[in-house]
């Protein structure tokens, strides 16, 4: 077929696509109209307690939004102005920042960590775009793909501009830091707004990024309620966690293509563990990203380790002789020997779009594997011991 006539058969069939879809939903759940349902309620202004990653003051109704890598504040700032719709085209947006109207009514988000605001928002409806949906199991968006509301861009390093322009969305949230191909989407003329809440370090940071989607979406008031009811439960779990007179030693990852694959000892994964009343093995490293070793490292710092933290995505049942036939050397590990391991399997559980959004309920799950006693009548969600 002509390339030309390809493109223009491309932009008809999303043009439909999006026609019948509006046609046929109720007027009330339209992405436009529930924008604007909004009340003046919901527009409340954010206050940022724990997220290293952006900050927001306010210059009248317009929040200006400073994004920047929680890892290294000397690194390059990103400034938004975010003023009101009805105001966007007199509002005196302050020099550096780029103007962004919100409420914002379509988006692309790269990443399932981006779109876990969305959804815990139950604002799916304001999603145009998403990328990979390997592990995707929310049924609404999975319903939306099916019924072309939502489309798939390509992947990460391959995205389709041509789909991109078609959905006409309002903003991009990027992952600036990643190998994501982003600079070439550049040219499609709209804002791209990075989402950094894959770089916090503490779980509570990543979370209180749900503040970061409500401005974006108009709806603060609703997000510092959700992240409020977060917030507190954690504490009161870490609280609890404290308590206890015996912290076990608890070890992470995998051996992938002969290297062992862990996190420093300052990152997400060694506070939620510091929280749930254990010691990370590497507590003492300074890194607060990924760090590479090999086996005979972890084996010298984990073979006595009370616990062993393992995600991965397994089909079918995951059982210990599973983990020793992928490396008999597991099997000298005491965790592997006394049944200390912790799981989660990322096939049957929602680890990446849920996740982020619920740190409470993954401390919790932590807390009962290490200690179930302060939580005997726990159902876990995410982390189990393994069978």
């Amino acid at each position: 077929m002509d390339p030309t006539m390809k493109h223009a058969l491309l932009y008809i069939t999303l043009g439909v696509q999006v026609a019948i879809a509006a046609a046929c939903t109720p007027k009330r759940s339209a992405t436009a109209a529930t924008a604007e349902a909004h009340t003046d309620e919901e527009r409340a202004r954010v206050e940022v307690r724990h997220a290293g990653g952006f900050a927001v003051r306010y210059h009248g109704e317009t929040a200006l939004l400073d994004i920047r890598d929680p890892q290294r504040q000397e690194a390059q700032t990103f400034r938004y102005a975010l003023v009101p719709r009805e105001a966007i085209d007199t509002a005196q947006v302050p020099e550096g920042y780029t103007p962004i109207a919100v409420p914002v009514r379509r988006a692309v988000c790269m990443t399932s960590l981006q779109l876990s605001g969305f959804m815990r928002l139950d604002r799916r409806d304001a999603v145009v775009g998403i990328t990979s949906t390997r592990h995707l199991h929310d049924s609404l968006m999975r319903r939306r793909l099916d019924q072309g509301l939502t489309h798939r861009i390509g992947i990460e390093g391959n995205f389709d501009h041509e789909v991109v322009m078609a959905l006409a969305p309002d903003v991009i949230l990027i992952s600036p830091f990643k190998r994501g191909g982003y600079d070439a989407l550049t040219d499609v003329g709209i804002p791209l707004i990075p989402h950094l809440g894959y770089k916090e370090t503490t779980p509570l940071g990543q979370a209180e990024w749900i503040k970061f989607v409500g401005l974006l979406l108009g709806c603060e008031a609703r997000a510092n309620r959700i992240f409020d009811a977060v917030d507190d439960r954690y504490t009161r779990l870490r609280l609890l966690a404290d308590t206890v007179a015996t912290r076990p030693v608890v070890f992470s990852g995998e051996v992938r293509g002969g290297n062992w694959y862990a996190v420093g000892g300052r990152s997400f994964l060694a506070r939620l563990f510091r929280d749930a009343g254990a010691t990370y093995f590497l507590a003492d490293n300074a890194e607060s990203g990924g760090v590479t070793l090999d086996f005979e490292t972890v084996y010298a710092r984990a073979a006595e380790a009370d616990f062993w933290r393992i995600v991965n995505s397994h089909d079918g049942t995951y059982t210990y002789e599973a983990l020793r036939q992928a490396d008999p050397r597991y099997a000298d590990f005491r965790a592997w020997r006394e049944r200390g391991v912790v799981y989660c399997n990322m096939r049957q559980k929602p680890f990446y779009e849920t996740m982020p959004m619920e740190p409470d309920a993954v401390l919790a799950d932590m807390i009962h594997a290490f200690h179930p006693t302060l939580l005997p009548n726990h159902r876990p969600r995410y982390y189990e011991r393994l069978k």
